[in-house]
């Protein structure tokens, strides 16, 4: 909510504060990606099945192979995302991983329009007087 009151853009899942924020300034105002909540419960169930993106398994495989930084130190964070003897993706990376990508594209579609990006901007201090305060 602070970045939201300082104008800048969220790129996010649709949970949390983020709902909050869409109702105020306008879920068409953010960057939203990610899997619908009532779908999350199955998803987890199903997550061991899921047949991933190959640019998922390539980064993986890049901070496995040690691209960015100790192996050792990463390895328990990729074997909680993406191996499914060892974690089971709670949070639903995988999943979601697509649907970022092109969230991603979006954020660099709107950055290169400077006056639409502003406007956002703009629309979402404008819709933070709620949280300038605790309720």
């Amino acid at each position: 909510m602070k970045f939201q009151m300082n104008g800048c853009l969220i790129i996010g899942t649709m949970d949390g504060a983020n709902i909050e924020i869409a109702e105020e300034s306008g879920k068409e105002n953010m960057f939203v990606f990610g899997v619908d909540a009532d779908d999350v419960p199955r998803l987890r169930k199903e997550r061991k099945n899921l047949k991933t993106h190959k640019r998922f398994d390539e980064i993986m495989a890049d901070i496995e192979g040690g691209m960015f930084g100790d192996k050792e130190y990463f390895k328990p964070l990729v074997d909680s995302i993406s191996n499914m003897k060892v974690g089971n993706d709670w949070f639903l990376v995988a999943n979601d991983f697509a649907s970022y990508l092109n969230a991603q594209a979006e954020v660099d579609r709107v950055y290169q329009d400077q006056d639409e990006w502003t406007r956002r901007s703009i629309v979402y201090t404008a819709g933070s007087g709620k949280f300038s305060s605790d309720r």
